[in-house]
C-alpha cells in the first residue's frame, strides 16, 4: 500500500539517501558517483540531531536514517 505524500514535504527540502524500499538509485551513474542526482532525491521532512526522517517521492517510503554528522550523545550524557 502506498502512502500519500507528506502534507509538510517541501521539494525544497531534499536529501540524497537511498530509499531502503525500491532502491531507485541503482543503475544511476550520478548516484553512483556520489554527486546529487536530479531524479533521486528524498524529501527531508524533518530531523533530530543527526537523525534524518524522510520519504521516497517515488515509493512514498517513510523511514528514519542516522546520518552520523554532529554531535552524539554519550551514555549518561
Amino acid at each position: 500500500m502506498l502512502l500519500p505524500i507528506d502534507p509538510t514535504a517541501d521539494p525544497g527540502r531534499r536529501a540524497w539517501v537511498p530509499c531502503p524500499r525500491c532502491a531507485d538509485h541503482r543503475e544511476c551513474a550520478t548516484c553512483a558517483a556520489g554527486r546529487n542526482c536530479p531524479d533521486h532525491w528524498r524529501y527531508l521532512l524533518s530531523n533530530k540531531g543527526p537523525v534524518l526522517h524522510l520519504q521516497c517521492p517515488g515509493c512514498t517510503h517513510m523511514w528514519a536514517w542516522d546520518s552520523g554528522f554532529g554531535a552524539h550523545h554519550r551514555n549518561g550524557a
